[in-house]
């Protein structure tokens, strides 16, 4: 099972880890761990890339871990971005574990 905890400090979303693989599909064939590897990569480079915030990222391939946390002080605008696109990282975690319970849980902490 993939589990995707997404960090938290009052409304604010700081961050997210997701950890293992789904187990839908043999590796390299599973739909399931794919969508949200795309999902979490595309936010990684929206907040990195795009945005140049320079968000730490750590990664391990051999545990199918990947974590992701925003910097303190980002400013109202690149705040306001960031927010919006964790936010919709998470509802479409959510919208996949409501789609595929078995394989993926999606935690707010």
């Amino acid at each position: 099972m993939t589990t995707v905890t997404f960090h938290s400090e009052g409304s604010r979303i700081t961050g997210f880890e997701m950890q293992g693989h789904s187990g839908y599909a043999p590796r390299g064939e599973d739909i399931v761990c794919a969508a949200l590897t795309s999902a979490v990569r595309l936010t990684e480079c929206a907040v990195n890339d795009v945005l140049g915030l320079e968000a730490p990222v750590k990664a391990r391939e051999k545990d199918a871990y990947i974590s992701l946390k925003l910097p303190s002080a980002l400013g109202q605008t690149n705040e306001s971005t960031c927010q919006a696109l964790l936010a919709a990282l998470m509802v479409h975690c959510v919208q996949l574990a409501e789609e595929y319970p078995e394989n993926i849980s999606v935690m707010e902490v």
